[in-house]
């Protein structure tokens, strides 16, 4: 048994003296381990509060506002027609005798393309043919024989009876003076008389004899004669028609494009027998609405684009006084020279037409231009105070990756055109390492400027 002094730790034994220390010392590590551990957690939660009150700061690049000529270019898609097409349909059912040219070949104005079974209609042709001569050879009678040797006497007989009158007018003239003077008893005066009467009598119904030949014999028998010789002409000309339209010629310049039918079946009158295009110019026809039609007018240039790269120039033809009135929408018509064929006609190719020109316009890259969930188009400005700025704007032409502001900018201003999309007002911002030109600050597209703005959060980020 040992006697221990309460309170007083000298008076444990040495062993109770041990194991306190090693307690104590336990205590006191535990301590110093703990506070090892928060210490970290301490300091990030005070750096994070400090870095959460400094003002985040955004690289962006930017281009100015400039000054320029822009003129709008309206973009859509149209169909292609040939300038010049024909359809071949026989106007007689026939089988096909003989195809000249195949689908692809090409013709020239009046070329024979093709030839219907005809044998009927070229005996038809001879019979009329001959029916026709023999009715010129019977005119070419009629009006060489009697009548007009009944013309002829009547004729003298007209020229006989005037020269008597005319004589027996000068007998009776000089026979009136003798007899006034004295010279010439009464009896040879009026014998005189009489033979002027009995003569003109006679020059008068001359007269009115060769008149009824004219108006009779001559008139009538004439026309008869003429119209037997009409009448066998036009059935000589129908036959010769019909034979005509069993051969099928080209009526344009151009390349066959159909030709369904092959030699020995039967072409149906009213159905194509093959199709002829002219297709050294093309005809782009598209429909476009009527506000933009409004800057359009005949002779603008527009650029016809197809696939594999095809680019044709050409020149605005017709725009339609009238809108359809199914679309409400205005046709217009884009002429163009495809002397290699480049283009074929019934294909969809893209439409660029140069409308209304703005020679001293605020232009700005189109990548500048943001949208805010109200639905309205601003710009970040880069202003000198180090900070981006919204700036509603109102836009005009657009051409390319360049468009005209009307309202809200002026020029000289830089435009954020990467990392400004979705900063709020007056954020700080700092140039990127090479900021582009306005030039090249347009050719990116919405989809390159949202990367671009993702890439730029994505380092602001980092640096957080």
């Amino acid at each position: 048994m040992y006697s221990v002094c309460s309170g007083d730790p000298c008076a444990l034994p040495q062993t109770g003296r041990r194991n306190l220390s090693q307690s104590v010392a336990n205590k006191v590590k535990v301590a110093l381990l703990t506070a090892v551990a928060v210490m970290p957690a301490l300091l990030l939660v005070a750096c994070s509060k400090e870095e959460k009150e400094q003002e985040p700061v955004v690289a962006v690049q930017v281009a100015p506002a400039q000054r320029g000529e822009i003129q709008q270019i309206l973009d859509v898609e149209a169909i292609l027609f040939p300038k010049d097409q024909a359809a071949l349909t026989p106007k007689i059912s026939a089988p096909v005798k003989a195809f000249y040219v195949n689908r692809g070949s090409r013709v020239h104005r009046g070329q024979l393309l093709a030839v219907l079974e005809n044998r009927d209609l070229a005996a038809a042709e001879v019979e009329n043919k001959g029916a026709y001569e023999q009715a010129q050879a019977a005119y070419n009678i009629e009006t060489s024989s009697a009548l007009p040797e009944e013309w002829k006497k009547a004729e003298y007989d007209l020229d006989a009876a005037k020269q008597a009158y005319e004589a027996e007018q000068k007998v009776y003239d000089s026979r009136q003076n003798l007899y006034k003077e004295g010279a010439l008893p009464r009896k040879d005066f009026d014998q005189a008389a009489v033979a002027v009467i009995q003569a003109k009598a006679q020059y008068e119904i001359a007269q009115k004899h060769m008149a009824a030949l004219e108006a009779a014999g001559k008139k009538d028998q004439l026309k008869s004669a003429k119209g037997q010789l009409s009448s066998a002409r036009g059935k000589y000309e129908g036959a010769a028609a019909q034979f005509s339209y069993s051969e099928i010629h080209s009526p344009i310049n151009g390349v066959v494009t159909e030709r369904p039918l092959y030699p020995g079946e039967m072409a149906p009158a009213g159905s194509p027998l093959m199709v002829v295009m002219d297709t050294s110019t093309v005809i782009a026809k598209t429909h476009i609405p009527q506000e933009n039609a409004a800057v359009i007018k005949r002779g603008d240039s527009a650029t016809i684009s197809a696939p594999g790269d095809v680019k044709i120039t050409g020149k605005v033809t017709v725009v339609s006084p009238a809108l359809d009135p199914n679309s409400t929408t205005v046709e217009v018509w884009v002429e163009a020279a495809n002397p290699k064929g480049v283009l074929r006609p019934g294909s969809t190719v893209n439409l660029q037409i140069a409308g209304h020109a703005v020679n001293d316009a605020i232009l700005v890259p189109a990548a500048a231009l943001l949208k805010t969930p109200e639905g309205e188009t601003v710009v970040m400005v880069a202003g000198s105070d180090g900070r981006a700025h919204q700036v509603n704007v109102e836009t005009g032409i657009r051409e390319d990756d360049r468009v005209q502001i009307t309202k809200g900018l002026s020029a000289n201003e830089n435009v954020i055109i990467r990392g400004g999309y979705g900063i709020p007002d007056k954020t700080k911002y700092t140039l990127a390492a090479a900021s582009v030109p306005a030039e090249a600050g347009t050719k990116g597209d919405a989809k390159d400027r949202d990367k671009a703005d993702d890439k730029d959060s994505s380092g602001d980020k980092g640096k957080d």
